[in-house]
């Protein structure tokens, strides 16, 4: 192993962050990325110059990019107007970008080790705050692109309960801690090592013996639709009349007790606000104090000329609340879009030499205004309830999920997997799962193939239906928990951890000198 980082670093950084991606879901080998940390930390600590920092840990996060994100290339499969292969070298090209960050905080962690020497444990307190930075630095530049924080591979550990204080973010700079103390311990530094475990453990203790919310008795009842409809199905003209039946039946017939129904992102091609007949049909599938929670399109027109032609402007990805009597109680409109999903950057550049979105359609979604918290209104039996909602690919901004200054009691999440290929799926439940506990909120999600979910307000998967499976969830909503303290102040909560790390680091050294 010495030989290798000697010898070829840069072939030894790539391989390192390619295996480091195992801890992922679905593979969830959270050693391995434990250990493929430690040798970064070790590549760069001896790093002869500036280059070399950057250049390591760029190329550990081309290799770690490229596997966690594999699933990406399956999304071509359903485009048609560009080639599939096109999948792959998508997959390399965003791991060539994604990867500037992770070399970023090496470089960063390596200049300033040098500037004011700090070496062994402050410089791993040090890389831990620098991750953190390039962490929050992913998620928000050019729209941001937050998927697989690295704190998400810390949930089979129990340890990720520590998201309560400080965030997702915060959760990746404990893994750089972990891989810091097992380096400590192989150079038998153990006092050291061991100030850096202990905490860590007792955090894994705690998360692990952290009772689930107990669920009320006369809690409301909801139902999870997972009509199991594939992407190549999707859009179908022929199949409509039968995807909607399979909807209806797995909603099940009225009940006496009223429920609260979730069907998944863009779940039916109807303008609700446009199509009364369409309202009505679901309304015949509710009882009395029955909500129903659809997905579905809200367009906008604009004149075309002078006679009065209208054509499509633009569109919002929305989610619909039907109520038994056919009307629209609320409306939520997505907010953080998917590039090249929902809508085409640069489309006069970019769509005149061929490329076009994955998802059909030419016209692009317009983004909403944001978080928001719903109120569902009171029925016989259940009470008033507010309720957050995240469509898909929203779910996995950290801090940017909740109108904080009107709680909401739960948030739901109604996606589109179904062109996520088999890795996606579980990545995106796993990272659904961090902002639950973030939020001490629970989260219902709605998926047509998988995987749907109901999520505690601990971040503990109650009920799921695997993929590629048509199905329906029947439980009671799970309670919420007092705000926490990230829910409380957000994303300064991992800033005051990164300045805590950093402070230690320089009061280690001044300590030394």
């Amino acid at each position: 192993m010495n030989a290798l980082l000697a010898r070829h670093p840069r072939l030894a950084a790539l391989l390192a962050g390619f295996l480091s991606a195992t801890g992922f879901e679905p593979l969830k080998l959270w050693p391995v990325t434990i250990g493929c940390f430690a040798l970064l930390i070790l590549l760069i600590e001896r790093a002869p110059d500036r280059r070399a920092a950057f250049l390591r840990g760029w190329l550990f996060g081309v290799g770690h990019f490229t596997l966690g994100l594999n699933w990406i290339a399956h999304a071509f499969t359903y485009q048609d107007a560009m080639p599939h292969w096109f999948g792959y070298g998508a997959v390399v090209l965003l791991s060539l970008y994604l990867a500037v960050y992770p070399g970023l905080a090496t470089l960063g962690a390596w200049w300033a080790g040098r500037r004011f020497a700090l070496t062994g444990p402050a410089f791993l307190l040090l890389f831990a705050g620098c991750w953190i930075a390039s962490e929050y630095a992913r998620a928000t530049i050019f729209t941001g692109f937050a998927w697989n924080p690295l704190g998400v591979t810390l949930l089979p550990t129990g340890a990720a309960i520590a998201a309560t204080l400080i965030g997702t973010y915060g959760l990746g700079a404990l893994v750089l801690l972990a891989a810091g103390a097992c380096l400590l311990a192989a150079r038998r530094q153990y006092r050291p090592a061991a100030a850096i475990a202990v905490p860590l453990v007792a955090l894994a203790l705690w998360g692990q013996l952290s009772p689930a919310p107990t669920t009320p008795a006369g809690a409301p009842l909801i139902r999870v639709v997972q009509p199991n409809i594939g992407q190549d199905e999707k859009y179908s003209a022929e199949l409509e009349q039968a995807h909607f039946r399979t909807l209806a039946t797995l909603s099940g017939k009225p009940r006496p007790a009223p429920r609260l129904i979730f069907w998944p992102e863009a779940a039916i091609p109807a303008y609700l606000d446009m199509e009364p007949e369409w309202r009505w049909r679901l309304a015949d599938l509710m009882g009395p104090g029955d909500l129903l929670m659809t997905g579905a399109t809200k367009v906008y027109f604009k004149d075309k000329g002078p006679y009065g032609t209208t054509e499509l402007a633009g569109a919002n990805n929305s989610l619909f609340v039907v109520t038994p009597d056919a009307q629209l109680a609320a409306r939520y409109d997505k907010a953080h879009l998917v590039p090249y999903g929902e809508y085409l950057p640069m489309r006069s550049i970019l769509q005149p030499i061929g490329l076009s979105r994955l998802v059909p359609g030419d016209v692009d979604f317009w983004p909403g205004p944001g978080p928001q918290s719903l109120t569902l209104p009171a029925t016989l039996g259940r009470p008033s309830l507010k309720m957050g909602v995240q469509i898909c690919y929203e779910i996995i901004f950290s801090g940017q999920v909740v109108d904080r200054a009107h709680r909401p009691d739960f948030l739901f999440n109604p996606s589109n997997d179904a062109w996520f290929g088999s890795w996606g799926p579980v990545q995106h439940l796993a990272q659904a799962r961090l902002r639950a506990l973030e939020e001490g909120l629970p989260i219902i999600r709605a998926t047509p193939t998988g995987v749907s979910a109901i999520v505690d307000a601990r971040g503990h998967v109650l009920h799921s239906l695997s993929s590629h499976r048509a199905g329906y969830l029947d439980s009671r909503l799970p309670p919420p928990l007092p705000a926490t303290l990230f829910a409380r102040i957000g994303n300064w909560a991992p800033f005051a951890f990164l300045i805590l790390l950093i402070g230690t680091a320089i009061a280690l050294r001044k300590g030394k000198s």
